[in-house]
């Protein structure tokens, strides 16, 4: 069973791939933040390793936003052996709070 750890990896690279971007560069703003109107560092990620569960700060959700950085989506990863609608549920509350 893989746990959320790497379902976090997987979609890193999946939206990576997809042209999301974590950090600013000569392509645009970061896109992508893992707390509501917070940006991460390079430095930040590669202290967090592959062990994302063990971050004592922040939540490592994904709010991808526009190009005026307003919120249009929230993901959520889990482990594989969760039922999607636990994370659909869980993003759906952390969705509410956050001012579009």
């Amino acid at each position: 069973m893989k746990n959320e750890a790497h379902a976090r990896i997987k979609i890193n690279k999946l939206l990576e791939q997809s042209g999301w971007r974590f950090f600013d560069n000569e392509n645009g703003q970061a896109n992508i933040l893992l707390e509501n109107h917070v940006k991460i560092t390079q430095q930040e990620v590669d202290a967090w390793g592959n062990d994302y569960e063990e971050t004592k700060s922040g939540s490592l959700d994904f709010l991808l936003v526009n190009s005026n950085n307003k919120p249009i989506c929230v993901l959520e990863a889990k482990k594989e052996d969760l039922h999607p609608l636990t994370a659909k549920e869980q993003a759906r509350k952390y969705s509410m709070p956050i001012n579009s």
